[in-house]
């Protein structure tokens, strides 16, 4: 397993006698792409004081570029529209001999690359902690030669064995539930000493973690969630690397990282993207700054970095035929790097879905980054979804609010969340969420109150955008006895490993909170999937009283009313006060009973409940 990626190389790589070239990246391409320009990173011993010859039609070689350090080469060609798939050699010549050759491949793509459809408003993402989520092959446990090659189920930092193939195992408990995306936390090599399960200090943008399995079986993830109508979200991060990565050990250029030597951190002051006011050293600092000291911050103002990136996301979007991109930290990287990943790959995917993760709570920010809004610095960019935050925020501390007898307080901070969607280009695009990897979980967060967390994940699946869930919501993972440690916030998901006493995904050993929590979103997102209103339709609402918020989600032809009840009382509702929309309905149907309600004179709706209704 330690040779994984090298047995890859050799597939395409044919070296010389001295064996100098280390890395060949991308590893292949693709002919009729729409930007016809390929950049391709050499690295090997020397390889930087060679010249290159390549002869293949329709292929040209532009120019090439030396590293600072000797042991960088960056080809850059031309390959035209008409040129075909094949194979091509690539010498490398010094003083007019020849002294390696690599052996390159163009790929025909795929039918399904070619218009490949992104997640929008009709799926629901499930949120995956691999490491966490199933151990499907225990011979990966332990990779020999890897920083960080133990696993330790009872140390929550450790790293546990979830895998590839735990995912594909669990396909169909995804679908018979009713998501229809995953995300699942980065997979490529994450060869850190210590903390490395979560996947964001990448150390071989190519290489799949082997803890996690190789890379056909991240094919054939994508390949049967695909044909189970469930989508692959790729997690990317631009940022920054793992000060494990083999960069680390020979910088392509002094300028490839930002503060190489000092290793200065980033303020986190993502304001200064937007602030007017904000000073160009707050500003620096902010972008060039690194994350945490164990993540360096890559110069995404270097040219050649900058297509490196974004070529590699190309490279996984076309290898795996992905269903959408999450970006990692999306303020941190330079707003030049931004909109050149973004614009590139929705150039050549015009239907394919970006989100970035912009975490604020003041919709002005994470509005900014969407495609078509228009800022007051003139920024525009290609991105077309950022994670609303805000509302997340708002959902939580409105359901937990204990004093909400004013205004201001309770449900009308929810109210108030979606008053501020005249700021976003387009609101229906926003990922929505009740939690995620790096926060509480939702029952947390609420108390571990099963109704208040119903209600939560029913206002998420019914509202404007598209829900993201994260694993185990449905069965009421917690880490109430440990807040905000993100070890057990990624707690291990019961039945994911041989000889657990609960499986979830069986649903044997769960407590009757759990089942009845699996059996309502089970319900709820089966039913969402089939109504057009809750997906595409608008929104009205009408502002709180008494602890009641009342939104209808709408088309000319389907209507849908949800009712949030926050009293500990039942309550009875006056229909005339919502006439304007409702006009002359007489019935509503309760979408988990089915039970029709007559919803033409005032009905009662449970205490702590949010009760949706299919109006006819």
């Amino acid at each position: 397993m330690r040779n994984f990626f090298f047995s890859i190389v050799a597939s395409f790589l044919v070296l010389g006698s001295h064996a100098q070239i280390k890395h060949l990246e991308p590893m292949n391409w693709w002919v009729g792409m729409k930007d016809p320009n390929l950049q391709i990173m050499v690295n090997g011993k020397g390889i930087g004081n060679t010249t290159v010859s390549i002869s293949y039609p329709g292929v040209k070689l532009k120019n090439t570029i030396k590293g600072d350090s000797e042991n960088y080469l960056f080809i850059n060609l031309i390959i035209d529209a008409s040129t075909k798939p094949g194979k091509f050699q690539i010498s490398f010549l010094r003083d007019g001999k020849m002294v390696e050759k690599a052996e390159y491949e163009l790929q025909s793509r795929s039918m399904v690359t070619k218009s490949l459809q992104g997640f929008n408003s009709s799926d629901v993402i499930y949120l995956i902690t691999p490491d966490r989520f199933a151990n499907g092959d225990t011979t990966n446990d332990v990779i020999k030669g890897t920083r960080e090659s133990a696993i330790n189920r009872r140390i929550q930092g450790a790293r546990h064995g979830g895998d590839i193939r735990g995912m594909i195992n669990s396909l169909d408990y995804l679908k018979n539930m009713g998501y229809t995306a995953i995300w699942p936390q980065p997979i490529v090599e994450n060869d850190m000493p210590a903390y490395s399960y979560h996947g964001y200090a990448i150390t071989d943008h190519y290489k799949v973690d082997p803890r996690f399995g190789t890379l056909e079986e991240y094919k054939e993830l994508a390949l049967k969630a695909r044909a189970k109508g469930i989508k692959l979200i790729y997690d990317a991060v631009l940022n920054h690397i793992g000060s494990s990565h083999w960069w680390m050990q020979d910088l392509p250029f002094r300028n490839w990282l930002n503060f190489p030597e000092s290793k200065t951190q980033t303020t986190h002051v993502r304001t200064t993207n937007h602030d007017p006011n904000a000073s160009q050293y707050d500003k620096n600092l902010m972008t060039r700054g690194w994350f945490v000291e164990t993540m360096p911050d890559l110069n995404g103002e270097h040219p050649l970095l900058a297509t490196y990136m974004i070529q590699n996301n190309i490279w996984w979007i076309e290898t795996l035929q992905l269903g959408g991109i999450r970006l990692d930290t999306y303020g941190y990287s330079v707003k030049s790097l931004l909109n050149a990943w973004a614009c590139r790959i929705m150039k050549e995917y015009p239907q394919f879905s970006l989100v970035g993760e912009e975490w604020s709570l003041n919709p002005l920010i994470t509005s900014y980054w969407q495609a078509g809004k228009r800022n007051h610095d003139g920024y525009t960019g290609c991105l077309g979804s950022s994670m609303d935050f805000p509302l997340q925020a708002a959902l939580v501390e409105a359901l937990r609010q204990k004093d909400r007898t004013l205004w201001g307080k309770g449900l009308n901070i929810l109210y108030e969340s979606l008053a501020n969607d005249f700021v976003y280009a387009d609101p229906n695009k926003l990922l929505v969420f009740a939690d995620n990897h790096d926060m509480d979980r939702v029952f947390t967060q609420l108390g571990n109150d099963l109704q208040l967390t119903q209600m939560a994940i029913t206002c998420l699946l019914t509202l404007r955008g598209i829900p993201q869930v994260y694993y185990g919501s449905e069965i009421l993972l917690n880490n109430t006895e440990n807040p905000g440690d993100h070890g057990f916030i990624r707690t291990d998901m019961p039945g994911g490993w041989q000889g657990d006493g609960t499986n979830a995904f069986a649903s044997n050993g769960l407590s009757q909170e759990q089942m009845s929590m699996q059996s309502y979103m089970k319900s709820l997102m089966n039913w969402r999937k089939t109504n057009k209103a809750v997906i595409s339709g608008r929104t009205l609402h009408f502002a709180p009283f008494n602890d009641i918020y009342v939104y209808f989600r709408y088309t000319d032809k389907e209507k849908v009313m949800v009712i949030m009840n926050r009293n500990e009382k039942e309550v009875a509702i006056d229909p005339h006060r919502f006439s304007e929309i409702m006009g002359n309905d007489k019935s509503g149907k309760e979408i988990f009973s089915g039970n029709t309600i007559n919803i033409s004179q005032p009905f009662n709706v449970p205490a702590k409940t949010a009760l949706v209704l299919e109006i006819h």
